[in-house]
């Protein structure tokens, strides 16, 4: 079964060849339909060889979707079964894959330091303050 390129995005595109799909028959409704016709699909990219991916997206993946990834070989997994059909399976399954790709390649914002306005200083010295004096009033007084 050949399989088409999958695009992530404008940048990457994961060569139809290092896609593996896998079919099996689907849980649930669907009488005699469902107990002859293998139309779950379960969509797969290893991608440690991958050559689609250049290495900083390999790391970028790893670290992102490292919970997805199965097994030592680490392989992305897609299963998509919601539908009747075997071919809108697949286009489901592409989709999910290329949106997580795609989420786990998107860049970070980088964090810009901001320094606290003087009012929410001077809010949180005065709660300081605040408690503190609840907590000295709650002090045994010594006898005298």
């Amino acid at each position: 079964m050949a399989i088409e390129d999958l695009r992530v995005d404008s940048r990457v595109v994961i060569a139809g060849s290092e896609l593996e799909v896998r079919t099996s028959r689907s849980s649930g409704p669907g009488g005699q339909h469902v107990n002859k016709t293998e139309t779950a699909v379960e969509l797969r990219l290893d991608v440690g060889p991958s050559q689609s991916l250049s290495n900083n997206d390999k790391e970028r993946v790893f670290e992102v979707l490292a919970p997805r990834l199965a097994g030592a070989d680490s392989t992305l997994i897609v299963r998509a079964s919601s539908h009747r059909s075997q071919r809108r399976n697949l286009e489901e399954a592409r989709e999910r894959m290329a949106e997580l790709l795609a989420r786990a390649l998107a860049p970070r914002k980088t964090r810009r330091a901001t320094k606290p306005t003087r009012g929410s200083q001077r809010r949180r010295l005065d709660a300081k303050r605040r408690r503190s004096d609840i907590k000295r009033q709650r002090r045994k007084r010594g006898e005298d």
